[in-house]
């Protein structure tokens, strides 16, 4: 599946946020993340919130959670290394948090400087308490989402989905021209 092709997964992935009660979209704008914020923002019920740094988006959804709302915080992979200390925030406070995070540095990656954010993922967010949902295939995402909705809304758990690039697309990364001899 590549980041061009991602209209009928975010079209499937809106659709179950919205069916389960989530109207807030806090993003730092990513390629796999646009089209689910373009629904959001052509939606009447959905409000996006553009943030500036990803932890403004667990502070906004903890604020949403205190006010009855449910929130999403919709992230890069390399972005998770901005939230520890407002994860613990939110842990210590009891409040749930929803995370979609698009993979970097995984499966069939060409740039380099994203393979260490990459493979930490997982293990910062474990070590937060955080549950997490991997995503690998189409057939996976509904399930994935379906046990993040309930880890976040029902169990008060923080709970991360994982898109892997495996099932997004790896992006290209442009490769240094040869030096002319």
């Amino acid at each position: 599946m590549s980041q061009s092709g991602n209209n009928g997964w975010s079209n499937q992935l809106f659709g179950d946020l919205i069916d389960a009660g989530v109207t807030l979209f806090t993003y730092v704008p990513d390629a796999g993340n646009a089209k689910l914020i373009e629904l959001a923002n052509s939606h009447n019920e959905a409000q996006t919130v553009l943030l500036t740094s990803e932890e403004e988006g667990v502070a906004v959804c903890a604020g949403a959670d205190l006010v009855g709302k449910r929130g999403i915080l919709c992230m890069q992979s390399s972005g998770v290394g901005n939230c520890p200390n407002f994860l613990s925030l939110v842990k210590g406070g009891g409040f749930p948090i929803l995370m979609m995070v698009s993979m970097r540095g995984d499966y069939g990656e060409q740039n380099p400087w994203q393979h260490p954010m990459g493979q930490a993922v997982e293990p910062i967010l474990h070590a937060l308490g955080v549950l997490t949902f991997r995503v690998e295939a189409a057939d996976g995402l509904k399930p994935a989402t379906e046990a993040a909705l309930a880890a976040a809304f029902g169990g008060g758990h923080g709970a991360a989905l994982i898109l892997s690039q495996k099932f997004l697309g790896a992006k290209p990364f442009p490769k240094a021209a040869p030096e002319a001899q």
